[in-house]
């Protein structure tokens, strides 16, 4: 049986839904609709309205590039809702009456992709287990991440700063604490919490943070980011300035702005795209403004962020997602992995191969795999938990190990894989495309569990990395392992 609740928010009164006990409220605004220049610049507030509005379903989405094939037929859940309206974020909560710690889920998608709607993001799990939980909409590829030489950078993470105040300002009307906040995040997303917790902008707004395979490490000097910028207003034909683009229908610009990648990533050109062509990114956060004065690792080294709780980890087998569907990993040249380690900077990209050769990587399409994945997701979460050590505040480490059964089994313990059992939806939409028929549910009980209880600020079930490198093991042989990437980090050591 469904009843409904009505919350006063600063912008105006809405009226959520309840079901099973859980209150959920869709489609709020945290800024105002985006129309032509706009969909460029800096979000402004939400405009108020008079009397109720409705909150029982999602809202827009926001503009974006879908996945490529065969990726997209895995990552099945990607509705696209177009409106002005796409700064939106939905809550669920136990009660509203409460006083419950929050978290707010920053989705991920490479910068380009995503959207709070998908099903396996369903906040209801969360909210039955005592914490009001808030997923958060922002602008992806071009619209989010421009850069034209102006002062409006990094517009993307700015909505996320926006979103996480309109949090502080409302979300105690939905019976959440504002100051119990841990943002999360998973890919791009995690890669945005990174951000956040090395920005000046964003701090006091999250006392915890979870970060699921992604860190510090990715993102983009100006000058770099200009350049893409330049490339995109070219092929659109008109000039590089946010006026002029948003002149142009908006899904041309996101259509050219997925060709423009692709076009990158077939002719890949350090020495014209920089460090694109290594994180194989074109729209990423770009360092140097106020945002992000630095690098986030190098900010995060310097004591950002140190008095944040954090959870970060990464799966097992993450660059399978990327190079399996489709046979990709069968026809990946042999030179290849030699000019991916060249590319990633090791002084020796012969002696670096045969490192990975020597850990049991028998193929070309392994070694690439290999390659990419430790650049971009071992690496870099490593890299911040040791910047974290000495901190006042403790980092808790874990890595998933159970391997989907999709594909034939041949996805592993892939990129994205744990999202169903941390968000305990094995069941919605097509979470099974990527975790294959009947994941385990005590596994999702228990990384679920996990996860309330650290953003309860409780311990989530294991010691903090400092206390001698302990890691969390969800569906491995054992559930707990020492320092268990020594070895790879001493393979990057001095690279990355």
């Amino acid at each position: 049986m469904t009843s409904t609740v009505t919350v006063e928010t600063r912008s105006g009164r809405v009226r959520g839904t309840v079901e099973q006990g859980v209150a959920r409220f869709l489609g709020l605004p945290y800024a105002a609709p985006l129309d032509g220049a706009g969909w460029f610049l800096p979000a402004t507030p939400p405009v108020p309205w008079e009397g109720e509005r409705d909150a029982s379903e999602f809202g827009p989405t926001v503009p974006k590039a879908a996945y490529d094939p065969p990726i997209n037929e895995i990552l099945a859940d990607e509705p696209d809702f177009p409106g002005a309206e796409c700064l939106n974020l939905n809550v669920w909560t136990p009660d509203a009456a409460g006083s419950a710690p929050v978290v707010v889920w920053i989705h991920g998608g490479a910068f380009r992709a995503g959207t709070a709607r998908i099903p396996t993001y369903d906040g209801a799990s969360f909210a039955r287990d005592g914490l009001v939980f808030v997923s958060i909409n922002y602008r992806l590829g071009a619209l989010g991440f421009l850069d034209l030489g102006d002062g409006h950078t990094n517009v993307g993470l700015r909505d996320q700063i926006q979103a996480l105040r309109w949090v502080q300002d409302n979300i105690a009307g939905f019976g959440g604490d504002p100051s119990r906040v841990t943002v999360m995040g998973e890919s791009a997303g995690a890669m945005s919490v990174a951000s956040l917790l090395s920005s000046p902008l964003a701090q006091g707004l999250f006392n915890q943070a979870i970060l699921e395979s992604g860190a510090g490490h990715h993102a983009m000097r100006r000058s770099t980011a200009q350049t893409v910028a330049r490339a995109l207003a070219a092929k659109l034909g008109v000039d590089p300035t946010r006026e002029t683009l948003g002149t142009v229908p908006i899904l041309e610009v996101v259509a050219a702005s997925k060709e423009l990648s692709a076009e990158i990533a077939a002719q890949p050109d350090p020495a014209r795209w920089g460090e694109v062509v290594a994180d194989t990114m074109a729209w990423e956060p770009t360092v140097g403004d106020d945002v992000l004065p630095v690098l986030p690792i190098e900010s995060l080294r310097a004591g950002a962020g140190s008095g944040v709780r954090v959870l970060i980890g990464r799966n097992l087998e993450e660059g399978r997602l990327f190079i399996v569907p489709g046979g990709v990993i069968d026809h990946i040249p042999e030179p290849a992995a030699l000019g991916a380690a060249a590319l990633y900077g090791f002084p020796d990209p012969q002696a670096a191969v045969e490192a990975y050769q020597a850990r049991g990587a028998k193929t070309p399409g392994e070694l690439f795999m290999l390659l990419l994945e430790d650049r971009t997701f071992t690496v870099p979460a490593n890299r911040l938990a040791e910047a974290r050590d000495g901190a006042p505040s403790d980092t808790f480490v874990y890595r998933f190990d159970f391997p989907s059964t999709a594909l034939g089994g041949n996805l592993g313990a892939t990129h994205a894989v744990e999202l169903p059992f941390v968000f305990d939806t094995l069941h919605k939409g097509t979470a099974q495309a990527l975790t294959g028929p009947n994941p385990p549910q005590a596994l999702a009980d228990e990384m679920h569990g996990a996860w309330v209880r650290f953003a309860r600020g409780d311990d989530p079930g294991w010691a903090p990395y400092a206390a001698g490198r302990q890691v969390r093991v969800f569906g491995g042989e054992a559930p707990l392992e020492t320092d268990p990437d020594a070895a790879i980090m001493a393979v990057w050591e001095g690279v990355r």
